[in-house]
């Protein structure tokens, strides 16, 4: 689908570029996810450039960066934090945990057990952290990217609807194409952090975040979101339609990505962009396998024959 950001952007865009040769789209979707106020799961094979986006988008948008290494035998405490007896002053000490960043990295986090997985529902809702009934307020803006294996691998365990519906957007960064993957075989991809000229301040990153709430949607453009919406519900296509937590996600998506573009209005354009980077996750088809460009597909073919 065409589209033309905001030049403002296009610097931010192509200094992760530099290190994600070929995925663009990838990139700006990404960028629009934070500035929707969402966190981004990123599902696809080892090797493919998760991790790569991930620190260079982070680094773009000036945040400070922690990552934490999903593993099975891994408890919630290890990214929590943990209350310990200081014996030199007499009482407990709260420890903070990795979690306490700006931008969390979560990598592999299917390899972990549905506990330590489920240590991140609260952080990732509201923000905050409770330990021993004490809530601990996580820095603002507060953004998640977790990354996931494909399921059939040895060693994961399959992330509960609960937590997939945290995150706002899936996406799947997949091969590079062949004039991207033979610049990257050339060694043209660019190495180390991206540069610091083209980092947003937190003054830039809190007013895009405001522009991008503060985009209107018309009643036109609202009846087309709700047939979408409808649609997933009642199509019996799916074993179970969109969320209302879901359809909000889609709702911030599509505002977030008009900014993206410079208008203070979504189009109905804005919302097949979006749709199917935050329903893969959330929709499954109930014969089987699902894919994100099958329910693009389905959704606005079954919507344009009817209008």
């Amino acid at each position: 689908m065409n589209y033309t950001l905001l030049s403002e952007f296009t610097p931010l865009i192509d200094a992760v570029e530099a290190h994600l040769m070929g995925k663009r789209e990838t990139i700006a979707l990404s960028l629009a996810t934070f500035f929707a106020g969402g966190h981004l799961l990123l599902e696809d094979i080892p090797g493919v450039g998760k991790t790569t986006l991930a620190k260079h988008l982070c680094a773009v948008l000036g945040l400070e960066f922690g990552r934490v290494q999903f593993t099975s035998d891994m408890l919630p405490s290890d990214i929590l934090g943990i209350n310990y007896y200081n014996q030199k002053e007499g009482n407990f000490v709260f420890k903070k945990g990795p979690i306490f960043t700006s931008f969390l990295l979560g990598d592999e986090i299917n390899r972990s057990m549905p506990k330590t997985q489920s240590a991140l529902l609260q952080a990732m809702e509201e923000g905050t952290v409770t330990i021993d009934t004490t809530h601990y307020p996580l820095p603002q803006p507060f953004f998640v990217i977790g990354t996931q294996n494909p399921h059939e691998e040895v060693g994961t365990f399959e992330l509960p609807s609960s937590q997939l519906d945290r995150f706002m957007c899936s996406l799947s960064i997949g091969y590079p194409d062949n004039a991207a993957e033979r610049e990257i075989l050339k060694g043209k991809t660019a190495h180390g952090l991206s540069r610091a000229s083209v980092v947003l301040t937190p003054s830039q990153v809190q007013v895009y975040l405001t522009q991008a709430s503060g985009v209107t949607l018309s009643d036109t453009l609202l009846d087309f979101l709700q047939d979408t919406i409808s649609f997933t519900r009642k199509s019996g296509m799916f074993e179970y339609g969109l969320s209302t937590r879901g359809a909000l996600a889609l709702t911030a998506m599509i505002k977030s990505w008009a900014m993206l573009q410079g208008r203070s209005y979504a189009t109905a354009d804005d919302v097949q962009m979006v749709t199917a980077a935050v329903c893969a996750h959330r929709l499954r088809f109930k014969e089987g396998a699902t894919t994100a460009a099958r329910i693009h597909h389905e959704i606005f073919t079954h919507i344009h024959s009817d209008t």
